[in-house]
Formats: structure tokens, C-alpha cells, sequence
């Protein structure tokens, strides 16, 4: 039995136990109710819950969430797109978000997938300062794509 204090009371049995707990108009929780014999501790159960509450909740508000921002390119991308396209991956990378990048194929541009390869190449070069490649370029239906994620900050 441990009092609302901390202080080890000694072995009582349950009806003294809760006796106390009722005179200090307080709940009796079972602490472990597998040992022999169950620990008992005096508290107020509902403040307890409360704290437990608040703790988690800003547990909850610290977490970081890393989200999957995607940035699709076409086979036939001109330079100045790219480059946007690129900066922006850049910019969820660094915000510390993984980046999915596909290549989506229309057409008979299924026929040349090398040519989607070249283009995902480039951009993984381009991007390399901020972050790495998760696994290698993968087909998905009509689309290659790669995931990118974040490199540690130094």
C-alpha cells in the first residue's frame, strides 16, 4: 500500500485500504495487480487521468508528421520546368518531407522507358544535395516513380 504522498503504508488488507482512501476522500488504484500480494496505491484517479491527458497531448503537439509530397514530370519536360519542378522538391525536402518523383508515360512514349530513366536521373542529380534515394526507379502502371527522402541536417 503506498499513500497519496508516496509513502509505503505496509501490508493492509482491501477493506482498511479503502477505508483510508474513503477518509481521504480519495480513489484506491491497484498499482500491479499481478504481484503478491497487489500493490494498492491512494490518488485522485481523475486528476491522474487529466495529467496523463495533458501529457500525451503535448506529446502529440511535438511530434514531427513527415508527409509525401509528389512532383511529376513528363517525358518531354523543357529545361525551365524542371528546374521549377526541381526547386520544389528542394523546397519539401528541406522542409523535411519525403518526395515522391514519377514520370508519367502517354502514348506510344511507353515504347522508350529509357527516356523517362535519363529524365528521373537528372533530377535525382539535382536534388542529391538535399536528399537520397529510398529505392531505385520503379515502374507503377503508366508512371516510374522514386522516393526521395531527406538527408539529416548537419
Amino acid at each position: 500500500m503506498i499513500d497519496a504522498d508516496g509513502s509505503q503504508l505496509g501490508i493492509l488488507s482491501s477493506k482498511e485500504a479503502f477505508k483510508i482512501a474513503m477518509d481521504k476522500n480519495l480513489d484506491l488504484v491497484k498499482i500491479a495487480p499481478q504481484a503478491v500480494p497487489p500493490v494498492c496505491r491512494i490518488m485522485d484517479y481523475g486528476k491522474y487521468r487529466f495529467e496523463q491527458a495533458k501529457r500525451e497531448k503535448e506529446a502529440r503537439k511535438n511530434q514531427k508528421t513527415i508527409e509525401i509530397k509528389e512532383v511529376r514530370l513528363s517525358l518531354k519536360i523543357d529545361t525551365h520546368d524542371f528546374n521549377t519542378k526541381a526547386n520544389n522538391a528542394i523546397k519539401f525536402l528541406k522542409n523535411g518531407n519525403k518526395v515522391k518523383v514519377s514520370v508519367r508515360f502517354r502514348g506510344r512514349e511507353m515504347a522508350h522507358p529509357e527516356l523517362g530513366q535519363e529524365n528521373l536521373k537528372r533530377f535525382i542529380d539535382a536534388v542529391s544535395e538535399y536528399g537520397a534515394v529510398d529505392k531505385p526507379p520503379k515502374m507503377e502502371g503508366r508512371s516510374l516513380a522514386v522516393f526521395i527522402s531527406p538527408k539529416p541536417v548537419k
